[in-house]
């Protein structure tokens, strides 16, 4: 699966890193990743030999130069924030991971950005710390949404459609899209799917494809797949962006060291990238609200494999199980609910609601779509 993207470089590192974990048994892993053991055994062979280097290209440049300047320590902070846009904090840090020895403080490190004209005057004052809510493990909750989109050149508007986890802000999606469209996202996440496993829940906005704007409440058919996989589904509330607070930080990031860098001509042009930038975010980048570690290193794949087929729902021995018509009906003691039109042809189950007579709640699986009080109807 994640061979066929063209930054195969970091699709190894990245495998690499996940196998030393052993959160997942290595064959799975392999399986994943689309790769034989045989190949995943050469990749960390490589690895533990020669480090991040022994992954890339046997013809390799070498990593420095004697004849590099007096003071490459500055230049290389330089070179980050010109490539990346960091500011102190993670420069020093990144500098750290790469090995260099005497790295100064933080404060140190920007005072050299300020006395190289690299940071404006009021950047440090529109600077915002925040105090957020994380979930205890990966795969708890991912937070998916659309980055604005942008013009490019030739190919017409571009949506950059992403995916955080929320414990590891590990970006699972990273997708240059032409269109929002149902089977746009789902032919993304199925690929997540099949590479890092379900999550227990995932978090969107209320607007299409994930959301039924005209409908409030009604799922969608993306919802629908999503419920059958097993995989729960949420809402931000209206008017309330920082439900999916992370996702909205993560775009932030993009658009200040990838969107806001190029004048964009194709798709694939953004594609490149948005893959490039991945890597850095996920591997390199350190997170201030992960204690300057990276998102790979917090993140571990999920042990709930995507089924190879959509299973039907089941419903227990006490359920009332009602057919959905083509116009997303279905009848209960003479009445009428409108449910949703994804739900055609599906089932779904009416249960009495403890503690009130003559109201039942409509299941699809295990989410909630309706609750019908029989009371209210009668004239």
């Amino acid at each position: 699966m994640p061979w066929n993207v063209k930054d195969t470089m970091s699709l190894r590192q990245e495998f690499v890193s996940l196998a030393a974990a052993q959160s997942l048994p290595f064959s799975v892993l392999c399986r994943r990743f689309d790769i034989s053991r045989q190949t995943g055994y050469k990749w960390l062979e490589r690895h533990r030999d020669e480090g991040p280097a022994g992954l890339a290209d046997r013809s390799r440049r070498p990593h420095h130069s004697p004849t590099r300047s007096p003071d490459p320590l500055v230049e290389r902070v330089l070179a980050l924030r010109q490539e990346y846009g960091w500011g102190g904090r993670k420069i020093r840090r990144r500098l750290l991971d790469l090995g260099h020895t005497q790295v100064p403080a933080p404060a140190t490190i920007t005072e050299i950005l300020r006395r190289h004209g690299m940071i404006p005057e009021r950047e440090s004052a529109q600077r915002q710390h925040w105090q957020r809510f994380e979930h205890e493990h990966p795969n708890s909750l991912w937070q998916m949404d659309f980055k604005g989109d942008f013009q490019t050149l030739e190919s017409g508007r571009c949506s950059p459609l992403t995916v955080i986890d929320d414990h590891s802000r590990f970006n699972i999606v990273l997708k240059a899209c032409s269109r929002t469209t149902t089977e746009i996202v789902q032919a993304e996440l199925q690929q997540a799917f099949r590479c890092y496993g379900l999550p227990a829940r995932i978090n969107t906005d209320n607007g299409a494809p994930w959301g039924s704007p005209s409908s409030p409440g009604q799922i969608t058919e993306l919802a629908v797949w999503l419920i059958r996989l097993g995989v729960h589904v949420s809402y931000s509330g209206p008017y309330h962006p920082q439900t999916n607070g992370k996702d909205e930080r993560f775009h932030r990031s993009l658009k200040a060291e990838v969107l806001q860098r190029h004048a964009f001509t194709t798709h694939e042009h953004v594609q490149r990238e948005l893959n490039r930038w991945r890597h850095v975010y996920n591997s390199e980048r350190p997170h201030e609200a992960l204690g300057m570690a990276t998102p790979l290193t917090r993140y571990r794949p999920s042990p709930r494999a995507m089924p190879e087929h959509l299973p039907e729902p089941e419903y227990g021995p006490g359920d009332e199980v009602l057919l959905v018509n083509s116009s997303g009906l279905v009848r209960l003691r003479g009445q009428k609910l409108r449910l949703s039109i994804a739900l055609k042809g599906l089932r779904v189950a009416a249960r009495p609601k403890e503690d009130e007579d003559g109201v039942f709640e409509l299941w699809f699986a295990h989410h909630r779509v309706a609750t019908l009080d029989l009371k209210a109807a009668l004239p």
